[in-house]
């Protein structure tokens, strides 16, 4: 159904796949990006793949969505999982696609229900692990 402030359309897919995370835990993360005015499935983290992995994951000069599935250990030595999304929108990508990535972001992430965390990122250092770790925290 495409939205019609941004025209943008959520495929199946993303919704489905966004459940396995959170339910069944079947990836460690999903990078997501705008197709013919859809939100697409690019990639599907394998469980065993590590933050760096899903780092390398997001192109250098261009927008993306993503959410990662982050299993930590709290102070009091519980083992914790919060889901983050992440809104990727390098400096180095071009202004109508950060524009279009802005102005579908909201409708997007209301599609999947689950999400603990939003972050937004220009470079690899304002998604940090222990950027990570103080918003999991």
């Amino acid at each position: 159904m495409a939205n019609s402030a941004s025209g943008m359309a959520v495929s199946d897919e993303c919704k489905l796949k966004f459940l396995e995370l959170k339910a069944k835990r079947n990836y460690r993360f999903i990078v997501f990006k705008i197709e013919n005015q859809q939100v697409v499935v690019e990639k599907l983290g394998d469980p065993s793949e590590t933050y760096d992995d899903f780092a390398a994951c997001l192109p250098e000069s261009e927008c993306r969505y993503a959410v990662y599935d982050f299993d930590f250990t709290t102070n009091e030595n519980c083992q914790k999982s919060k889901i983050f999304f992440i809104a990727w929108s390098p400096d180095t990508s071009k202004v109508r696609s950060k524009m279009l990535y802005a102005s579908s972001k909201d409708r997007f992430k209301r599609e999947l229900d689950g999400i603990q965390v939003e972050l937004q990122a220009t470079d690899p250092s304002e998604m940090s692990m222990d950027i990570i770790i103080s918003r999991a925290l």
